[in-house]
């Protein structure tokens, strides 16, 4: 059976962590910041500006190269930041997108890391 530390440990070992300037940094070069947090987080707190939110739950759909419902803003060869409230949720979903075939990905952790290193929020 494979628990939760086997996939979190799994998702830290290929999806590279990085810190808000390198995020920064990547975002001014073209990558994609991806706020993956549920709805009713973006509500309470704002999102980083320029972020795109799809919510954990649906990411498959909007990111998988054969979905009909994936969004343009998902190509392969994109680097793409991940965040959520603590950074789990973004190293799931680094390695599921690692899997589906995106290039370059990275988890920037927190939401709350963002905002202590000064992000911009809207």
């Amino acid at each position: 059976m494979t628990t939760l530390k086997d996939l979190m440990a799994e998702a830290n070992g290929v999806v590279e962590k990085i810190d808000v300037a390198k995020a920064q940094e990547l975002a001014a070069a073209g990558a994609m910041l991806l706020d993956i947090r549920d709805g009713t987080e973006l509500q309470a707190t704002g999102k980083a500006v320029g972020s795109v939110h799809v919510p954990r739950g649906s990411l498959e759909f909007a990111a998988a190269p054969d979905s009909p419902a994936k969004k343009p803003e998902f190509q392969t060869d994109r680097p793409i930041v991940l965040f959520c409230a603590a950074g789990g949720r973004a190293a799931l979903a680094g390695k599921m997108l690692k899997d589906l075939g995106y290039a370059e990905v990275y988890n920037m952790g927190g939401f709350k890391d963002w905002v202590e290193a000064g992000g911009a929020v809207e």
